[in-house]
């Protein structure tokens, strides 16, 4: 049985000796390199494109908007977003032109001389002032979505303790290591191979068939060096550039960001605003709860309308409450799109709930412990859009991590300098998050799973990528588990749309959970067919495969089937939101330097209902990543924009992210409340970890210092203010 054990990461040896090919590592026969040419204005006409007469030309190549054979636009779930800007452009940074030439250098030269001319538009930066505003970017209104929530009596007119608070953060830049590339290929049928860094190949693969206008295309996954959400649809625009320079050029061409370029252009993390009003008896039981919130989608649409929704799903954290009356809305400003970013919405909202729940508890003068025990929520508790709960987590993860905090503080490490004026604190916050796509967001989507036998080789055929999280190594620990055959049996083929079926985009935490049972199920469909074609009713693997006279390849699939077991109505907001919830209790312990605001962490706990953990070392890997991004974007990650709303601190000098020097001791517990409906009872665990860390640090300056802070990120600045 390979289920719960954790053997080593399968592409671990290849990453760590350099064996691992990544896409700036793959050296196509004549492969030229792109650059782009991007806005300078927040909001202008695009006059003219020209040259710069006085520059050598020789062997570089330029595109225009006029270049694109198909539809101008990066196809995905809306449609809104140019690939090139064509006579207007929103944000600054935008993309204008691309061209190619000989080398890397070349070409980033060669962009600093293409002229562009513009009439200046104006503009607007400020998400509170978008909805109507005069200058439109999205329809009339510069709405993007809505969303509105009402359970129980109507809101006001319940009596009790009032409390409001407003609560705020910033954009925060997903970071991963590798930063954005691709290389488009000409193929020798007149269509186009892309091969690159990105988490969902078949998103690349809609977006190329709508810009060149056919679909002789493939998509394939190089080795990804993270994604954290940064790199499930902004691929499909860096794909879209090199495949059009590849095709007006007739050769390989190779465009890969600078990390400068990468900040100041790419998807970060929707900035939001949150607005609440509770209403509580005098022992803090929560009466009513009602939540308001913008969020700032950029100016185009791109995975703005699945954000607000997740985060309008999340506006109660993990607290019953029978009268609930939550409302959202998604605008539109002249700053660079926001998009995916690991928990999509959950975290902003899980910042504004928790503290929100620290106001209540300094109001009535409660431990902010046993408020958040008092209204948990249990089994046959309703959620905010009427979904009943079942295998709720939230007493064992609280009682877990409670239990490990009683263990004495690490000493603490400080760096050369520091000072000694310390306070100490201690933070607390608690958790849920909806596992997997929305309602029924994976019956539409219908993922498929492949399985391929070959002799005794068993090789797994899916679009779910590995980015970091370990889908090469938990994948055949499920089908051999599932199959009963040693884990060496087990194979991953390559991740190309030409080879493997859609198995939905790698994002949501629905790989294991979702595309992981998919795939038990296509492992039992091949134990299946074992058994029809030799005639044999019983035995293992080995037996039917001795039995096998053919020695043709075997191939079986399966596509994610509908239960019913999830009633959603996308419309009203109404039913079960998600199909089970995680929950996770994070616990910090810092101390705070009166002399400097600074945070230094010294402990982190945290206790989360992993339903089952596949692989206990990857489970926890995971769990400590997102935690440390979390404290990262707690207190020190900061995005600034200049007046045209451009990224001024794009450099990792500047966007300070923490280190292993600055990370804490780590106490990371596993509990297993098994979900029925995940193979071997999995749930998915990839964004839970950002969920509470930044609410129960505010909570921990709060105790060491006096300070209440509502806006991320709690930079030194401030703390101080704050103190």
């Amino acid at each position: 049985m390979t289920i719960g054990i954790g053997i080593p990461r399968a592409d671990g040896a290849a990453k760590v000796t350099g064996r691992a090919l990544y896409v700036d590592d793959l050296r196509p026969e004549g492969c030229l390199y792109g650059a782009t040419v991007r806005s300078e204005r927040a909001h202008a006409t695009v006059l003219a494109i020209t040259l710069d007469p006085s520059y050598d030309w020789t062997g570089i190549t330029l595109v225009t908007a006029r270049d694109i054979p198909g539809r101008n636009l990066v196809a995905l779930i809306t449609e809104d977003q140019p690939a090139l800007a064509d006579g207007v452009v929103r944000h600054v940074t935008e993309p204008i032109a691309l061209v190619a030439a000989p080398t890397r250098d070349r070409a980033l030269e060669a962009v600093k001389h293409v002229q562009v001319t513009y009439g200046d538009l104006p503009y607007n930066l400020d998400p509170e002032a978008a909805e109507g505003h005069p200058v439109a970017i999205y329809g009339t209104d510069n709405v993007f979505k809505r969303i509105a929530i009402d359970k129980g009596a109507a809101a006001g007119t319940v009596a009790g303790i009032v409390h409001e608070g407003t609560y705020r953060l910033g954009l925060q830049e997903q970071l991963y290591i590798e930063p954005q590339g691709m290389i488009a290929s000409p193929r020798e049928d007149g269509g186009m191979t892309v091969i690159g860094s990105m988490q969902c190949p078949y998103y690349v693969h809609k977006a190329l068939k709508a810009l060149l206008g056919h679909d002789r295309l493939n998509a394939v996954q190089a080795a990804t060096g993270g994604g954290f959400g940064g790199k499930e649809d902004y691929p499909s625009m860096v794909a879209a550039h090199a495949a059009l320079l590849a095709l007006k050029t007739g050769k390989p061409v190779k465009l890969i960001y600078r990390r400068d370029e990468d900040l100041r252009a790419t998807t970060k993390r929707h900035p939001a605003i949150f607005r609440i009003r509770s209403v509580v008896a005098p022992d803090g039981r929560l009466l009513e709860w009602t939540a308001s919130t913008i969020f700032d989608g950029g100016a185009y649409n791109t995975l703005t309308p699945v954000v607000l929704s997740r985060g309008i799903l999340h506006l109660t954290g993990p607290y019953r409450c029978e009268n609930v009356h939550l409302s959202g809305v998604a605008v539109a400003t002249h700053t660079p799109p926001n998009g995916a970013f690991r928990g999509f919405g959950a975290p902003q909202a899980m910042w504004a709930v928790e503290r929100h729940m620290d106001r209540i508890a300094r109001g009535i003068g409660v431990d902010p412990l046993v408020l958040r025990r008092l209204n948990l929520l249990r089994d046959g508790d309703t959620t905010a859009s009427g979904g009943v709960l079942t295998d709720t987590g939230g007493f064992a993860v609280l009682d877990a991590a409670l239990a490990a905090a009683e263990a004495p503080l690490p000493p603490i490490t400080r760096h050369p300098g520091a000072g000694t004026n310390h306070a100490r604190g201690r933070g607390l916050a608690m958790v849920f998050h909806g596992c997997g796509f929305t309602g029924n967001g994976e019956a539409y989507i219908k993922g498929k799973v492949g399985l391929e036998l070959r002799g005794s080789r068993v090789t797994i055929l899916t679009a779910s990528t590995d980015i970091g999280q370990g889908t090469e190594t938990i994948f055949p620990q499920i089908v051999a588990a599932e199959l009963g055959v040693p884990l060496e049996w087990v194979d991953m083929a390559p991740h190309d749309t030409d080879l493997v079926p859609d198995s939905g985009p790698t994002v949501a935490s629905r790989t294991t959970m979702v595309v992981g049972g998919v795939a038990q199920k296509a492992a039992r469909k091949l134990r299946e067919a074992l058994q029809a074609e030799t005639g044999l009713a019983t035995g293992d693997i080995a037996t039917l495969l001795a039995a096998r006279t053919s020695s043709a390849p075997l191939r079986v699939e399966h596509q994610y089937i509908d239960d019913g077991s999830v009633q959603w109505n996308p419309d009203t907001y109404q039913g079960d939101a998600y199909p089970t919830y995680g929950w996770s209790c994070a616990i910090v312990d810092l101390d705070v330097d009166r002399d400097t605001g600074e945070v230094l962490y010294r402990r982190f706990i945290s206790a989360t209902d992993v339903g089952r953990a596949i692989n206990p070392v990857l489970a926890a890997g995971q769990l400590e990543g997102g935690a440390l991004q979390a404290l990262g974007w707690a207190t020190s990650e900061e995005v600034v924009l200049d007046a045209r709303g451009c990224m001024r601190n794009d450099r990792l000098t500047n966007y300070i992210i923490p280190t292993a020097a600055d990370a804490p001791e780590m106490v990371t517990l596993l509990i297993e409340i098994p979900f029925a409906g995940g193979p071997f009872g999995a749930k998915g665990i990839g964004e839970i970890p950002m969920d509470g860390p930044a609410a129960a640090v505010a909570q921990a300056i709060e105790a060491a210092t006096g300070a209440v802070l509502d806006n991320l990120p709690m930079t030194p600045e401030r703390v101080l203010g704050a103190m």
